[in-house]
């Protein structure tokens, strides 16, 4: 038994490791001489992440180095020796940044009331400077597959945009560039091999606790498809990556008054009468899940 739970992990590490390899080629996320800071909140994403930078660090083609961050925000009952009791362990650089955002949400933010948007924007300021004091090439985040497809969904719902949580892109500031090397990981296997690992996960007891949230309700959504409809998180996934403009109504994006019948046969063109059709690709782990071109920066 033992053997096989063994066999059962290496799978796991090595799909996990695969799919940030692969996240971090596609959308060349590192480069050769990059200084990462790696955010580190003390949840599972986090420690995933941390762990499978550290692996590519030693394998991969380019150099890399990494200093692990992670923002004390003085909630009651914080452990404040987890998280630097386990990074000298591993002998990895890191930085806690202590600052009392918890008071200012409390203060600013009804009782009842959601208070991830005002913590958020707090949250990221503070990183953004950390990033430029430790001067960071990149900042890594530690959100996965499922969390951009929640983001396209809240976005959807509650937004009225067709816009995800991007693999790459510059912060709303334009002085950084924010990377998530998970991109391509499902969270059900970065659940999985936290609890294998035994990392020493913190609670969040500021927004994690609140049952409100429309993320939890988005993500109950997708946990019952997943369940009813195996596949269609991975079709959703896909869709993802192959966008096609002139199928949507944005024009914006695509130049709808420029459209003339020019006699020329085109298989993305209009089939209005045909009844839609659908094949899914997603039977076997191996099939070609990440094909495709991603012509809105905005999308993974």
């Amino acid at each position: 038994m033992a053997s096989e739970n063994k066999y059962s992990f290496n799978k796991l590490q090595k799909r996990i490791r695969r799919d940030a390899g692969k996240a971090i080629q596609d959308f060349g996320m590192i480069e050769d001489g990059d200084h990462i800071m790696v955010c580190l909140s003390g949840g599972k994403d986090s420690y995933t992440l941390l762990d499978t930078l550290l692996y590519l660090q030693k394998v991969a083609p380019v150099r890399f180095s990494l200093v692990a961050v992670n923002l004390d925000q003085k909630q009651p009952g914080f452990p404040e020796h987890v998280l630097p009791a386990y990074l000298e362990k591993l002998d990895v650089e890191y930085k806690i940044v202590e600052e009392d955002t918890y008071s200012i949400v409390k203060d600013k933010i009804p009782e009842g009331k959601t208070t991830c948007s005002l913590c958020s924007r707090l949250r990221r300021g503070i990183l953004y400077r950390t990033a430029k004091e430790l001067k960071a090439t990149k900042i890594a985040l530690g959100h996965h597959r499922d969390d951009m497809i929640e983001t396209l969904f809240l976005n959807m719902f509650h937004g009225g945009k067709l816009k995800s949580m991007p693999p790459k892109l510059a912060s709303d500031n334009g002085e950084h560039v924010v990377i998530r090397p998970l991109a391509y990981a499902r969270e059900k296997d970065i659940e999985q091999y936290s609890t294998a690992m035994d990392f020493p996960i913190i609670p969040c007891n500021l927004c994690g606790s609140q049952e409100n949230l429309q993320r939890k309700q988005i993500k109950q959504m997708l946990n019952g498809w997943d369940k009813q409809f195996p596949g269609r998180i991975e079709s959703l996934f896909t869709a993802m990556q192959n966008v096609v403009p002139s199928h949507l109504a944005d024009s914006a994006l695509f130049d709808f008054k420029a459209v003339t019948a020019d006699g020329v046969a085109d298989e993305n063109g209009d089939k209005a009468f045909d009844t839609d059709s659908f094949t899914s690709n997603f039977e076997t782990e191996e099939s070609p899940v990440f094909a495709g071109n991603i012509p809105i920066k905005h999308l993974a």
